[in-house]
Order: structure tokens, then C-alpha cells, then sequence
């Protein structure tokens, strides 16, 4: 019973909710059973029937070099030999620290945590400290984690299950959330103005990813910046997906645009948990133990996860940046050509690694537009890829996630399977 994934997923479901450990994972959103993966090597996922799937979930970012590199997994025995927790202070959350400040020049002091919610909820309390205002301002589906304050039409979650809001988050906690479209800095000066002294920090991805890839427009994070610094706001970036993923400096090197606070996740723990929340040392200073703003965490810094990360940023050179690049500029190019030939709706936007299709409009700007994506042609499409070896993310409103595993014949295969899809889903 539990060799196959139906088996397994039944299995789950008497000991998890829905059978899962986080919600998109059930398939929901496109019907039909999860596979259950029982492991992963390269670009390569296998689930326990001994079934292989050319990847594109990537661990949801985190696995930019692949499954099981060998440097990553050297450096993981490595450090679980010497210890797997210390709860004191320690040499690897030093040298991590030190190369995401030689990557990240807006960055002079780091903060670890377990989790990108986590460092969300310290750059915040941060904010709050430094500007004695408390409330905060998103873009309509971002997504910054699943605490109370943020979890306020937060994208992919919210869009795939049709509830932009979760019960259980009060309403005097919601509220201190201002939220407002994406691509629109018209519309943060307008909020700003009518809210001048009670906003502490606008928050935005630089690089849209939860309601699927939305590029920001030519010059929107420099007004976005201009305009948080008019008024006194300090300027948040969640570069938990887009930190070390769209260039070697993260997406605020590829725009241009330093953020006050900037939160990191997925690739600086190299596949492990991780969070960071970096600055300034005139914000970050604010923290315990030389100032009065209080964040800490049993396992933050943790020696292993600190030696996978330490790792993954070795790893990532000026050269593999430019293969990632090359990689996914032939997928973008393979797909927009599968999309012509077969004559559907559907367009492809990606910023470096990271990539959607959407289907049933031309293109997407803002999560207004998104929410006018087909949703039900994508499920479609999904379970022809699957039914071909390739596992998309499970959800129309995500990024695919490429890693310098992938070789040009996985790109050709998934080409190849994306065409045959395609002309099944427009008959």
C-alpha cells in the first residue's frame, strides 16, 4: 500500500492535515494525489513508486545548485561531525554573515533566523523601533511569511485557495496592514500621504513571486525607494526568494535599488532552514544585545545550517549566474515557441531562474491581472507535464524554480513535453 503515492498520501493524512506539511503541496489547487518523493539527485525528483520528474519546484527557490551537491553535502558532514547544535556562539553564522555583506553592500550587520517569516517579523519590529510609527504597507500578492501582520493578500496561498485573508488572524492586527497594488508607485505616494505618521516600513518583493513572476516596471523600485525616503518610511525588501537567486547581489543588484532592511531565506542555507534579516548597522544595532528590540531563537545559527549556506555561496560564481541565465532564457524561448505553434493564450514571464505561464492572458503586472489567469487550463497542463516527467509547481499562481542541474537536454525534454501538453490542453 504505501509503495505507491496514493498509498503514502492516505498514510499522511491520518497523522498531518490534508496529508501535508504545508498547503500547496496537497495539490489542491490542481487536483489529483501528490507525489510523495522519496528522493532527489541534480534536476531530478523520484518519488516512491521509483518514478523520476525533471524538477521545477526547486525546494520553492532553495535548490539553486541542484539536488545533493556534493560540496553542500560535504560541508553538511562536515559540521553534524563536529555538532549539530551549539546554543552559544559560533564560528559559522561569522563567516556566512561575512560573504552575504561582501555580496549585499546595503547589508553591514546580519541577523540569522529559522525561518523567512521569522526575519519578516524582525525586520518589521526593526522598523517599528527605528521610526516609533506602527503600521505597514504590502503590495497585493506579495507573500512575507505566514505571521499575523502580513498575511494579508498575500498571494499564492490566498489565490489558489480563493481567500485572500486567513481566519484566525485578528482584525486589530490586520488592520495595521495597508495594501496596495504591485507596479504602482503612484498608489504608495497616495497611501503615504493620507497615512504620513502612522507608517513605519513599506514591504515588497522586488521581484514578484508568489502570485507567479511579475517583473517590476523599468524604474518602479527606485520611485518606490524615492518615495518610502520622502516620507520617513523605511524601505523593506523580501529577497527570500530573489536573494542570491536573480544575481549574484540579489535583485537589488540587478535593479539597482538598496532597501533599508533587507530579509534573505532558501539559498543561504544551501536546502536547509534558514532566514536573515540584514541592514545598516544604524537599524540593525537596534537589536538584542546592544539595543532594546528583542529577536532570538534557539536554533538560529544553527553550525550545520550555517556550513550548507557558507557552501551555496561558494558555489554560486559570477559563471554560474550566467549558465542559469543562458538556461533559462532557452526554456523562456522554448515555451513562448510551443505557445505560438499550438496557438493557445498563454504567456511566459521570467527574471533570471525564475519563471511562470500563465494562461488565458497576454500578460500579468500587477495580481489584478494574475487573478484573470486560468487557473483550471494550468491544472490541466500540469498533470500532462507531470503525466510526462516533469513536475511544475503544483499551483498557477507560483514560480518554476531552474538550478545549474538542469542540462540543456532537460530544457529540450521539458520543451518537447510543454508542446505535446499544450496541443492536449487546447483541444
Amino acid at each position: 500500500m504505501t509503495r505507491t503515492n496514493e498509498g503514502w498520501h492516505e498514510r499522511g493524512k491520518q497523522s498531518l492535515p490534508g496529508g501535508v506539511s504545508s498547503p500547496v503541496r496537497a495539490f489542491a489547487a490542481v487536483g489529483g494525489v501528490p507525489r510523495v518523493i522519496r528522493s532527489a539527485r541534480g534536476a531530478f525528483l523520484r518519488d516512491v513508486s521509483g518514478r523520476d520528474y525533471i524538477d521545477y519546484i526547486g525546494g520553492w527557490g532553495a535548490a539553486i545548485h541542484g539536488h545533493g551537491h556534493p560540496k553542500i553535502l560535504r560541508a553538511v558532514r562536515r559540521a553534524a561531525r563536529r555538532g549539530l547544535t551549539f546554543g552559544t556562539a559560533a564560528r559559522g553564522d561569522v563567516r556566512l554573515a561575512e560573504r552575504i555583506r561582501r555580496r549585499m553592500p546595503s547589508i553591514e550587520l546580519v541577523r540569522f533566523t529559522n525561518s523567512g517569516t521569522e526575519a519578516v517579523m524582525t525586520a518589521i519590529r526593526i522598523a517599528r523601533a527605528a521610526t516609533g510609527r506602527s503600521w505597514i504597507v504590502k503590495c497585493d500578492g506579495c507573500y512575507h511569511g505566514h505571521a499575523d501582520g502580513v498575511l494579508v493578500k498575500a498571494g499564492s496561498g490566498g489565490a489558489t485557495f480563493g481567500v485572500p485573508d486567513s481566519i484566525g488572524v485578528p482584525n486589530e492586527i490586520a488592520s495595521q496592514t495597508l495594501v496596495i497594488p504591485y507596479n504602482d508607485s503612484s498608489a504608495l505616494e497616495a497611501c503615504l500621504v493620507a497615512h504620513r505618521d502612522r507608517i513605519a516600513a513599506v514591504i515588497v518583493e522586488p521581484v514578484a513571486g508568489n502570485m507567479g513572476v511579475v517583473p517590476p516596471h523599468e524604474g518602479y523600485l527606485s520611485d518606490v525607494a524615492r518615495i518610502a525616503r520622502a516620507h520617513g518610511v523605511l524601505l523593506l525588501f523580501d529577497e527570500v526568494m530573489t536573494g542570491f537567486r536573480v544575481a549574484r547581489g540579489g535583485a537589488q543588484e540587478r535593479y539597482g535599488v538598496a532597501p533599508d532592511l533587507t530579509v534573505l531565506g532558501k539559498i543561504i542555507g544551501g536546502g536547509l532552514p534558514v532566514g536573515a534579516v540584514g541592514g545598516p548597522a544604524a537599524l540593525m544595532q537596534l537589536l538584542a544585545p546592544l539595543g532594546s528590540v528583542y529577536q532570538g531563537g534557539t536554533f538560529a545559527g544553527n553550525p550545520v545550517v550555517m556550513a550548507s549556506g557558507e557552501a551555496s555561496l561558494k558555489i554560486l560564481s559570477r559563471d554560474a549566474y550566467r549558465d542559469l541565465e543562458a538556461r533559462a532564457g532557452e526554456l523562456e524561448a522554448g515555451l513562448k515557441d510551443a505557445i505560438r505553434s499550438v496557438g493557445v493564450q498563454a504567456c511566459v514571464q521570467r527574471v533570471g531562474s525564475m519563471l511562470t505561464l500563465f494562461f488565458g492572458i497576454d500578460r500579468a503586472t500587477s495580481m489584478a491581472e494574475v487573478r484573470n489567469a486560468d487557473a483550471r487550463l494550468y491544472a490541466r497542463f500540469f498533470h500532462a507535464m507531470l503525466d510526462r516527467g516533469c513536475h511544475l509547481p503544483p499551483s498557477a499562481f507560483e514560480a518554476w524554480f531552474l538550478s545549474m542541474a538542469h542540462r540543456p537536454q532537460q530544457i529540450e525534454l521539458t520543451i518537447k513535453a510543454a508542446r505535446a501538453a499544450l496541443r492536449g490542453c487546447s483541444a
